[in-house]
């Protein structure tokens, strides 16, 4: 059991010094040479925990994915009306743009053109974001909180409009004014979509 938690460790502090390094160099100069100088260890001792840079990708998708699902962090003794609204605050917030550099997300979401096995984990990761959203929709949809017909649909749909608005925001200079404005007005419009009981407002 040691030995096997040091592995992960180990495994983990080399993924995110692999994030750190193509986050400032891009992920396509980004090389295990380029990681072990950064960690000043030799790459051998990468490589023993990574047989290649393919599998250091895929583990940066999978740490990409832990770090999106701390968004969906809510108290447990919460009711689903407010885990719902929590979620969907934190998606069109700050934080959630933050939690991954945009030039590494992108950068690993060209890779999914080229290589099929990138594509399916790109893959598996949004489909897990979306799934821990069509949970707390269905959970919500039970207590009668919210009226949607379809909550994976509506998942779906709040997950291309997340993605669409934060790519769209990316392309303009703004202001952090213009920003909130805008992320505002587009949160208003997802809450619309999951139909609230408007007795509970």
């Amino acid at each position: 059991m040691g030995r096997k938690s040091l592995k992960i460790i180990r495994q983990k502090e080399i993924i995110e010094h692999f994030y750190n390094v193509a986050k400032t160099q891009g992920l396509e100069n980004t090389s295990i040479a380029k990681v072990a100088k950064e960690m000043n260890i030799n790459t051998s001792l990468i490589l023993y925990y990574f047989k290649s840079k393919e599998e250091l990708m895929f583990g940066l998708i999978e740490y990409i994915l832990e770090r999106y699902k701390s968004i969906y962090v809510t108290n447990e003794n919460d009711s689903s009306e407010i885990k719902l609204r929590k979620i969907i605050n934190n998606l069109f917030s700050k934080d959630w743009n933050n939690l991954v550099d945009d030039g590494v997300f992108y950068s690993c979401y060209t890779l999914t053109f080229r290589d099929e096995k990138i594509k399916e984990a790109f893959k598996d990761l949004h489909n897990s974001l979306r799934l821990f959203l069509e949970e707390i929709i269905i959970e919500a949809k039970k207590d009668r909180v919210i009226s949607v017909k379809n909550p994976k649909e509506t998942a779906e749909l709040i997950f291309v409009f997340v993605e669409g608005a934060y790519y769209y925001l990316s392309l303009f200079d703004i202001t952090d004014i213009e920003y909130t404005n805008k992320t505002e007005h587009y949160k208003t419009a997802a809450l619309d979509m999951l139909k609230f009981n408007k007795a509970l407002q």
